[in-house]
């Protein structure tokens, strides 16, 4: 019985385990997007939070902490600089994953884990633009009198 067994095992140990989950949260946070197997990002997601929360916190004993975890020094400079200021005003929530392909080689189900983009950031439709413009999705009809 696996009674409080939190977190998927993933085939590895657990110093390998936590290899994987640290060198895939320094490389979402450097390239802000990455793509992997459904189940790692699962797991990734909630360390890749907690990071952001302590880049969040912004004081010394946070940045040791992010230290401890993260493998590059610039990546911890840039989540306290960068990626903390841009969800300063965001309660959790600062990952999306999308559901991207199947891998060729033996069918794994792939997605892509990103940092949500700032709502001020991402590309709006021009204020008192129609339905149509905005790309509404409900379909109309040609009536042309015949």
């Amino acid at each position: 019985m696996r009674h409080r067994k939190k977190g998927r095992q993933l085939g590895r140990n657990t110093s390998h385990r936590r290899a994987l989950y640290r060198s895939l949260v320094t490389s979402l946070l450097e390239h802000e997007r990455i793509e992997t197997t459904e189940a790692k990002a699962k797991e990734v997601r909630g360390f890749t939070e907690r990071m952001i929360t302590l880049g969040k916190q912004g004081d010394l004993p946070a940045r040791r902490r992010a230290l401890g975890f993260l493998r590059s020094k610039n990546v911890v400079s840039k989540l306290f600089g960068e990626v903390a200021g841009r969800f300063r005003d965001r309660n959790g929530g600062y990952t999306r994953t999308i559901k991207t392909r199947r891998r060729v080689g033996d069918a794994a189900e792939l997605v892509a884990i990103e940092l949500v983009v700032k709502s001020s950031d991402a590309p709006q439709a021009k204020p008192g633009a129609s339905d149509s413009e905005k790309g509404s999705r409900t379909p109309t009809k040609d009536v042309s009198p015949q």
